[in-house]
């Protein structure tokens, strides 16, 4: 794990190397802190910036087009490439090997973003230059930032090294640490976060976090936990806040809009008009051309008739005689100006959240109402009023399915916390095994650390 955190000191370096709207004030490319104590608020905010114009600076990466995407979506059964090569082969196939890029990408940009977070951490805590009210902001977005990372690198990697420090000596030889003890400080972090977060975001758009933010992946860390009661009501916060609604469906992802939670911005200016790295990669060239990644035909036929997310979701293009259906939450794949930024959080997953979690509890009418809130926006009609919990459990599973397709590998995921996922994908996967639901520890980092156990079912 050397290589990470030498990458990421020089991050840190380099982070203020940005053209964006997460910065109040334009800063001078080279003004950035040449340590980790902040001598002002402007330095501060100069680091805490960076992490997010890392996030989204480049294509395929954690937290855009790869993470935010293909790699849960392609090991689920949301979407498979259309072509041959042989690093999404074994993404499609769940045959992933330890020197997959991909696999690095997901296991070193999250570490890379936690050393960041780290170092902000330590630099704020004891910096006497930076105001109270700003100190608390950075502090919350960087215990935040940290939470999100190891969200997904225990839901891909499973036991992982918990680092939240800036020791790289002893970091660099840490050994895996137990999933409860990983989830313990994701929700640390995020309580904390809360507590230090205003209720405004602090730029105008949303692509910084707030207190709801927190609140958001909060709620879902406690579905994920079992946390039936305290899923819900986090996520309730979110569901009775006037600035988080359910809106029509073709205005989802638009920059800003009144579903986001948190978005972030692209930032690269190399490749002129991205808006969002997922529609570059996705969207079509040319009207009627082909895209490069296809829904899995399983997907689209288990859409309800009527159901609008079927056109407003997807679209299609014909080749060879045959219709191909392809993700188009992003609709744009260059234009200026920007109209879409890539969405994190949204409101839609706190209904679906607090669906789950009453069910859980038995509430079978919230659950429903819940569910039917996300249906009737659809087009659907309401849900029967006397299905059993069973039954609303899976019309959790059918909603979270169509509702968040190609979104953060939530398909994914959701297939594994409930333990569903060798039954149901066995159907496009008949060779997938227990091994197959984690990432392989990636051989570099492996190599590096002798104290480093790789996950079962791997060669090294």
């Amino acid at each position: 794990m050397k290589n990470i955190y030498k990458l990421a000191l020089t991050l840190m370096i380099t982070v203020s190397v940005i053209s964006c709207k997460y910065v109040d004030i334009p800063l001078p490319q080279n003004e950035l802190p040449s340590d980790l104590t902040f001598s002002d608020d402007k330095a501060a905010n100069a680091a805490v910036v960076g992490i997010y114009s890392r996030m989204n600076a480049y294509n395929y990466q954690f937290t855009n087009a790869m993470g935010g995407m293909l790699m849960g979506g392609m090991l689920a059964d949301d979407i498979y490439y259309a072509l041959s090569t042989t690093a999404f082969n074994q993404m499609r196939t769940n045959s992933l090997v330890p020197d997959h890029s991909y696999v690095r990408t997901m296991w070193d940009e999250p570490y890379g973003y936690i050393y960041q977070a780290n170092a902000i951490i330590e630099g704020l805590e004891s910096s006497s230059g930076v105001s109270a009210s700003a100190k608390n902001q950075y502090l919350g977005e960087a215990r935040f930032v940290r939470a999100f990372c190891y969200f997904y690198l225990v839901n891909y990697f499973g036991r992982v090294p918990l680092i939240t420090n800036t020791d790289v000596l002893t970091n660099t030889v840490k050994p895996r640490t137990s999933i409860d003890s990983v989830y313990n400080q994701i929700i640390s972090d995020l309580v904390s976060a809360q507590e230090l977060l205003g209720d405004d975001y602090p730029t105008a758009e949303r692509t910084r976090p707030n207190k709801a933010v927190a609140t958001a992946l909060l709620a879902r860390v406690y579905l994920y936990r079992e946390r039936w009661a305290d899923a819900e009501d986090e996520a309730d916060k979110i569901i009775s806040d006037p600035r988080y609604q359910l809106i029509p469906l073709n205005q989802i992802f638009l920059k800003n809009s009144n579903e986001t939670i948190w978005q972030l911005q692209t930032v690269n200016t190399s490749t002129a008009g991205v808006n969002t790295w997922e529609g570059f990669n996705v969207v079509p060239v040319s009207a009627g051309s082909r895209s490069y990644y296809n829904a899995y035909e399983s997907f689209v036929n288990a859409i309800e008739p009527g159901d609008q997310r079927l056109t407003s979701y997807l679209n299609t293009y014909e080749l060879n005689g045959q219709t191909y259906y392809f993700p188009y939450k992003y609709k744009v794949r260059t234009a200026s100006p920007v109209v879409e930024y890539t969405m994190v959080l949204r409101t839609a997953e706190q209904y679906l959240i607090r669906a789950e979690a009453r069910a859980r509890q038995n509430n079978l009418d919230g659950a429903r109402s819940d569910l039917d809130s996300i249906r009737l926006r659809a087009g659907l009609s309401p849900l029967p009023d006397n299905l059993n919990q069973a039954q609303l459990l899976l019309a959790v599973e059918q909603e979270r399915r169509v509702e968040l397709f190609a979104e953060w590998g939530h398909r994914w995921l959701d297939l594994k916390r409930t333990g569903r996922a060798l039954t149901v994908l066995s159907a496009e996967k008949p060779d997938i095994d227990e091994n197959d639901l984690l990432l392989p520890i990636p051989a570099s980092s492996i190599n590096a650390n002798v104290f480093l156990e790789p996950n079962p079912g791997y060669d090294y």
